[in-house]
């Protein structure tokens, strides 16, 4: 794996980079959030280790930022910052996990390498489609029947997830395991908010309803 560290705390940092060194992978280090988000834009890491609490640019910015410029790379915040609500906030900004420190190395090697296998398995083809919509993952843009679609990184996340799994059911617990990375259940109305959203843009505008709630199940994208 090609790792990204971005901690301002030098003796974390210097723990996660042996330990990681140990194992064969390769990893950089920044200490400031700025610096953080310059090494992360080029794309060339396979996962970022990210603390929230960091000066310059504080990592829900960084991780917000990639987001909005299409870099797909997971992110897995590490941080002091376990409350439920800072734990959702962060995932809600566009991370793929959170560990809270403090933290046993094996469990963060392990989160490293189920995001990266996650990354890869879905990372083969640049286009998805149903009934005239359009996504397109590395240029991170929707369309449908040529008009353009904007959504925000969560949505596209989301949609991105409802077509690769176009024609299956898809639960509200796949959906928070799988586009929000909770594995638990957070108590909120987090996964209908946003389906009420994407809904709104993907089909209320257009003719025909791609996006179809199965009462008792959860949802299906199928072609109209």
């Amino acid at each position: 794996m090609r790792v990204l560290v971005i901690e301002d705390d030098a003796e974390t940092a210097a723990f996660i980079r042996r330990g990681l060194m140990e194992y064969g992978h390769q990893v950089a280090c920044a200490d400031n959030g700025r610096d953080g988000l310059f090494l992360a834009s080029d794309d060339r890491f396979d996962v970022i280790v990210l603390d929230r609490m960091l000066p310059g640019i504080d990592g829900v910015t960084v991780v917000e930022l990639l987001r909005r410029t299409a870099t797909t790379t997971p992110v897995l915040f590490l941080s002091a910052l376990g409350k439920l609500d800072q734990r959702i906030s962060g995932l809600e900004a566009g991370g793929d996990d959170y560990l809270t420190k403090p933290f046993a190395f094996a469990e963060l090697l392990a989160r490293l390498k189920a995001l990266t296998r996650r990354h890869a398995s879905h990372a083969e083809a640049r286009t998805l489609e149903a009934g005239g919509l359009i996504l397109d993952r590395l240029a991170h843009k929707v369309e449908r029947d040529g008009s353009a679609i904007d959504l925000q990184p969560r949505e596209f996340r989301l949609l991105e997830y409802l077509l690769l799994h176009k024609g299956e059911v898809v639960t509200r617990t796949m959906l928070l395991e799988q586009v929000w990375d909770y594995h638990f259940e957070p108590k909120t109305s987090v996964v209908e908010t946003h389906m009420s959203r994407l809904r709104a843009k993907v089909d209320k505008p257009f003719a025909s309803e791609l996006i179809r709630t199965v009462r008792g199940a959860g949802y299906v994208l199928a072609d109209a």
